[in-house]
């Protein structure tokens, strides 16, 4: 009777206990290799502190349909000294976009401030949102 380690044809193709154990150690190393990665990214980017400073809540709108065009009302949450631009749009009712306007928001002293903007449309519109803020 032959052992795996003596077995030509195991020898010869790899099948040998040795070639498991080595497999499996490369599996384990690579394995932890992984682990240790995933882990260091999780740390860098999810508990470095930083957040989402700039916050944009639609609170109303009012469609001039007969001037063509949205009035947009929202409050805009920011820190303290730092220039704000936020994106605009009117949506008409299949939700295209019939006007688009980006409105450059100077530094304030006030965290929490609520700001209204006229956006002009193609068609009319049914709707005005904000669409996006960032600082700049």
């Amino acid at each position: 009777m032959t052992t795996p380690d003596t077995d030509p044809l195991a020898t010869r193709y790899g099948r040998t206990r040795t070639r498991r154990r080595r497999d499996v150690g490369i599996m384990i190393g690579a394995g932890i290799a992984f682990a240790i990665v995933l882990v260091s990214w999780v740390v860098w980017a999810g508990l470095d502190g930083q957040q989402a400073v700039v916050q944009a809540t639609d609170t109303s709108h009012v469609v001039h349909n007969d001037e063509r065009s949205v009035e947009v009302t929202w409050t805009l949450s920011v820190p303290a000294g730092e220039t704000t631009a936020c994106a605009v749009k009117a949506l008409d009712e299949d939700f295209t976009v019939v006007g688009w306007k980006i409105v450059e928001i100077p530094a304030s002293e006030r965290h929490l401030r609520s700001l209204t903007e006229s956006v002009r449309t193609a068609r009319d519109a049914a709707t005005g949102l904000i669409s996006s803020c960032w600082l700049t």
